[in-house]
């Protein structure tokens, strides 16, 4: 009886039984970590490590609407942003890549609601960079 016998049987060892509590375990995380994600009010576009958007929080699909809103995801972020705005992402996922700037990268202030941009990268278990995720901050405007 080979090993997917035996997990087809109910009849697994030990290291099949702790890989399986893992990842069931792992799925109910993700449940969490998703509605940690949409319950943000700010908006969170979050990309492979191809450019390609992923997933966009609600806040990021409303805010993007006229853009295309949830549309843009399967797309090319670099697409959604002018000449320069695409040097300097592709510039900071380069460095994500080779480990030579922080996760957190601070790209830009908008003085006019007032709100600090990052790109954060994401990493797999073994440190490798698997995509990056752009997340707003906005500031008290009163102090």
């Amino acid at each position: 009886m080979n090993t997917n016998d035996r997990i087809w049987f109910g009849m697994m060892d030990e290291q099949s039984t702790l890989i399986c509590d893992s990842w069931r375990q792992l799925m109910e995380l993700n449940v969490y970590f998703k509605s940690i994600i949409d319950q943000d009010t700010a908006p969170i576009v979050i990309c492979d490590a191809g450019h390609t958007i992923i997933y966009m929080n609600p806040a990021a699909v409303a805010r993007y609407k006229k853009r295309g809103g949830e549309n843009l995801v399967g797309r090319s972020i670099l697409d959604c942003h002018n000449e320069n705005s695409q040097k300097m992402i592709i510039d900071i996922t380069e460095g994500f890549k080779a480990n030579s700037i922080e996760d957190v990268f601070f790209t830009y202030h908008n003085k006019k609601d007032n709100r600090n941009v990052f790109m954060i990268a994401l990493r797999d278990e073994n440190g490798e960079f698997i995509g990056y995720y752009e997340k707003h901050e906005y500031k008290n405007l009163h102090g």
